[in-house]
């Protein structure tokens, strides 16, 4: 793989990275509502889902989904549950008691391995990742792509979406930030909800 060909490859992942949707209300849900760690987590989770789309691809794995309408609807539909599930704990989420709001106090309850599930299935449940790839990244992908081209194609699209969920998280827990997050945290999170749940039912419809 050349560099120009990286570069567009880059390129194309920090834009699909940047675009807001569904990942992007989970990975600032899990830091608002636990710690930067908690939504670095779910971003990098979230980026080993993606990654695993990535290699299906390279192996031309991800023409079922293109053609087993059925496989396609039931991980959609799994998918648009599991948002549904998560908005309705956003639209329900009570006023946090004020000494809960401040920056650094710990969440017992929430554990990594929520946040890690919560960016996984988001991206595993979620087969228009596989076709966007087929859209998107088929420019890339060939019969005679050597292994370390492979290599470069999966670890470029896992590494951009990673880091850049990270970066978010870490920027969203810093100082004043933070601070304004917590105190208007009913809300936000409210607003979260209702957005899943719009993702959710938008999921059912197209599908």
């Amino acid at each position: 793989m050349t560099l120009s060909t990286w570069l567009s490859l880059f390129t194309l992942c920090l834009m699909g990275a940047i675009f807001p949707g569904a990942s992007l209300a989970v990975v600032l849900r899990n830091t608002l509502n636990h710690s930067r760690l908690h939504g670095a987590i779910t971003g990098i989770a979230h980026a080993i889902g993606l990654g695993c789309y990535a290699l299906l691809s390279v192996l031309g794995l991800v023409l079922v989904l293109q053609q087993s309408p059925l496989l396609f609807k039931t991980l959609s539909y799994f998918g648009a549950i599991y948002l549904l599930w998560l908005g309705y704990q956003g639209i329900t989420a009570t006023a946090t008691p004020p000494e809960a709001n401040m920056p650094n106090t710990p969440q017992p309850s929430a554990t990594l391995w929520n946040a890690a599930r919560d960016g996984l299935l988001i991206a595993l449940l979620n087969p228009k990742v596989g076709l966007y790839f087929l859209a998107i990244f088929s420019p890339f992908i060939n019969a005679a792509m050597s292994l370390t081209d492979k290599a470069i194609f999966v670890s470029t699209i896992t590494l951009v979406d990673g880091s850049w969920y990270v970066l978010v998280a870490t920027a969203l827990s810093q100082g004043n930030t933070l601070i304004w997050l917590k105190r208007h945290q009913q809300w936000i999170e409210r607003a979260l909800g209702s957005l899943l749940i719009v993702l959710a039912l938008h999921i059912f419809l197209s599908t």
